[in-house]
């Protein structure tokens, strides 16, 4: 007899852990769905956000393109610049508005150096004073937005290849000598 109560206590032994191995799938069963539901949920937000930035793309560039229909409007009342330059040339009365935006920092920075009583100054300076690093590169296209101001009337640039505030009219192409 003792022989038929180990193999009914073996037995006895494989059930519970049979039946403990079903209880844990079953909980993993749930908890599968649950995580399945949770993704779901993840996927329609993600959708739906994916969905908002493309709807704003699409309406960011409505509005480009509206500003950009306004702006060559309001382009029509502006002088036009020297061919192949965004620099027109200077002359009496025309505003720094007609310069772009770069330009305009850049006179903004020169006549800063001009109210603080500084004589002309390097292209690494204007850079600093444009908040740029003083790296080569930074620094040449500093120089480089300069020149055609001072080439234009905009800013004077010294023998020494600085760069001072003052204005000074330039013939434009065509127009006949200046006088």
């Amino acid at each position: 007899m003792t022989e038929g109560c180990a193999v009914a206590s073996v037995l006895g032994m494989l059930e519970e852990r049979e039946a403990a191995a079903r209880v844990r799938v079953e909980g993993l069963r749930e908890e599968v769905a649950w995580l399945a539901e949770v993704l779901e949920a993840a996927e329609i937000e993600l959708d739906r956000r994916g969905i908002a930035r493309e709807e704003l793309v699409e309406a960011l560039a409505a509005s480009a393109a509206e500003a950009t229909a306004v702006s060559e409007a309001e382009q029509e009342t502006v002088p036009s610049p020297v061919p192949g330059s965004t620099v027109p040339p200077w002359r009496e009365g025309l505003p720094v508005t007609v310069l772009a935006p770069d330009y305009q920092r850049t006179l903004g920075v020169l006549e800063e150096q001009r109210s603080a009583c500084k004589g002309p100054v390097k292209a690494r300076e204007i850079a600093v004073g444009l908040g740029l690093e003083a790296t080569p590169a930074k620094v040449e296209g500093v120089r480089s937005k300069s020149r055609p101001l001072a080439e234009r009337g905009w800013l004077l640039q010294e023998t020494s290849g600085m760069f001072s505030a003052g204005r000074r009219p330039v013939a434009a192409p065509d127009a006949g000598p200046s006088a």
